[in-house]
C-alpha cells in the first residue's frame, strides 16, 4: 500500500469531493445550518453555563493548550470536567469538511495516559477487558485488590498532553518533522521518536475520525510548541469537540456513555473482533458466560446505523417499527456534513437490524422515515503498511 491514504492522491484535494457544494445546496445546507446543533456536546441540566457565553469556568481542568486554544478563537465549553475547544472561527461544518479533505489538530489531552507495569500488568489489563493483551506486540481500584492478593502490578498517570493529528494529508505533514519512516507505522501501532524537535514523543497511528491519523503523546512542557509547529502548516486548522464528534459518528465509531456502557455487550454492539479466540476458549474475561452464551445464540438488540431525512435525530430518540411500536432507541445522531443527511446509530431488536429495514424516528412527537444503513456511512481511511 502507497503512503498515502486509499484513492486519495496527493493532498488536500478540494475539488475531488463535492460534498461542500452539496451542503450548500437547499436541502442539505438548510438541515445542516438548523442541525448541526445535534452534534454538540450537550450541557447536563445544573452544569455550568458555556463559557463563551457568559459562563464561568469554576472547578473546570484545563489542558497545556488552553492558551492556545483561546488566543486562536477556540469557543470554549465544559466538557467531561475539562474546558475544551467547542469551534473555532471557521465554525463545525468547515471543520469537519476540512478534516476530511486536509487535515486537522485535536486537543485531546484530556484522556488520561497511563503506564501499566510490573509482572503481573498484563494479567490485571485482561481482568478488565475482553482482549488478548497477552498477545500484543511491543482503574486504579482493581491494580491495589490484585496488588492486595501478593500480584506484582502498578500504575502510573502521565501527565503528557495528547494531539492527534488526523485527515488524508497528516503523513505529508508529520513525515516533515520525523526522521522515522512512516510508512513502515501501520494503523494501531506506535513508535517513541522526536517530533518537530520535541523528543520522547509516542507516535501511534490511530484516531477517531475515520481518516488515516496519529495521535503524539508529548511531554505537556512542550505540547504548546509541538502544536504551533504543527499548526504552523497552512493546511493544518485546530478542531474542536463538535467536529470530533460529528466525524467519529460517520465513521461508525462509539463514544463510551452513549453507545456503549457498562450494560453492553461486544456481541449487541458490533465489537466481538475486540475478543480474542484464546481468550474465547479460556472464558476468563468479564462477562464471558452472558457474552459467549450471545455469540451461541444471537443477542435479542443489535447496534445499528440509520440515515433520515428532516430533522436531525438526536440521542434517546424512539426507533419505531413498521407496527408504529418501539423497537429500539437512538445513541449517537446528527446531520452528516460529508453526505447531506441525517446519520445515527442506536440499538434496535434483532429482528429489525438488517441494512435496508424501513423504520421510523420520532422526533418531536413526529415520525419520519429511516433506514436501517451499514456503517461506517463514510469509508475509513486506516492506513495498514506493506
Amino acid at each position: 500500500m502507497s503512503q498515502g491514504p486509499r484513492g486519495r492522491a496527493g493532498p488536500c484535494r478540494e475539488g475531488k469531493r463535492s460534498e461542500a457544494k452539496r451542503n450548500e445546496g437547499r436541502e442539505g445546507g438548510r438541515m445542516l445550518r438548523a442541525g448541526c446543533r445535534a452534534a454538540l456536546p450537550r450541557r447536563p441540566p445544573g452544569s455550568a453555563p458555556l463559557s463563551g457565553a457568559g459562563g464561568a469556568e469554576e472547578g473546570l481542568k484545563r489542558t497545556p493548550l488552553d492558551a492556545l486554544h483561546r488566543s486562536r478563537g477556540g469557543r470554549m465549553v465544559p466538557f467531561a470536567g475539562w474546558s475544551l475547544p467547542l469551534h473555532y472561527g471557521q465554525g463545525h461544518l468547515q471543520s469537519h469538511l476540512h478534516t476530511r479533505r486536509c487535515c486537522s489538530l485535536f486537543d485531546v489531552s484530556h484522556m488520561p495516559q497511563t503506564r501499566v507495569y510490573g509482572r503481573d500488568r498484563v494479567r490485571f489489563m485482561e481482568s478488565l477487558v475482553v482482549g488478548d493483551i497477552a498477545e500484543l506486540k511491543l482503574g486504579q481500584g482493581r491494580a491495589a485488590e490484585l496488588r492486595g492478593t501478593g500480584a506484582d502490578v502498578h500504575l502510573e498517570v502521565s501527565d503528557n498532553a495528547l494531539l492527534a493529528l488526523q485527515g488524508p494529508s497528516m503523513a505529508r505533514v508529520l513525515q516533515a518533522g520525523l526522521s522515522d519512516d512512516l510508512a513502515k507505522l501501520s494503523f494501531m501501532n506506535s513508535i517513541t521518536t522526536t517530533v518537530f524537535g520535541v523528543p520522547g514523543c509516542r507516535v501511534t497511528r490511530c484516531g477517531y475520525t475515520g481518516e488515516d491519523g496519529v495521535e503524539i503523546s508529548v511531554p505537556a512542557g512542550q505540547a504548546v510548541e509541538l502544536a504551533e509547529q504543527l499548526l504552523g502548516v497552512p493546511e493544518v486548522w485546530p478542531a474542536g469537540l463538535a467536529a470530533r464528534d460529528s466525524l467519529r459518528l460517520e465513521a461508525g465509531l462509539c463514544l463510551y456513555g452513549n453507545d456503549i456502557d457498562e450494560t453492553t455487550t461486544p456481541a449487541e454492539a458490533g465489537l466481538l473482533w475486540t475478543l480474542g479466540k484464546r481468550r474465547r476458549t479460556a472464558m476468563d474475561f468479564p462477562g464471558a458466560a452472558i457474552i459467549m452464551a450471545q455469540v451461541k445464540e444471537k443477542p435479542k438488540r443489535k447496534r445499528v446505523g440509520l440515515t433520515s431525512v428532516g430533522p436531525p435525530i438526536r440521542p434517546h430518540t424512539a426507533i419505531l417499527g413498521p407496527e408504529g411500536t418501539p423497537v429500539g432507541t437512538v445513541t449517537s445522531g446528527c446531520p452528516s456534513p460529508s453526505l447531506g443527511k441525517n446519520i445515527a446509530m442506536g440499538y434496535v431488536e434483532a429482528a429489525h437490524s438488517r441494512a435496508g429495514t424501513a423504520l421510523t424516528v420520532e422526533v418531536r412527537k413526529k415520525q419520519h422515515p429511516a433506514l436501517v444503513t451499514k456503517m461506517p456511512f463514510v469509508p475509513t481511511q486506516y492506513y495498514m503498511a506493506k
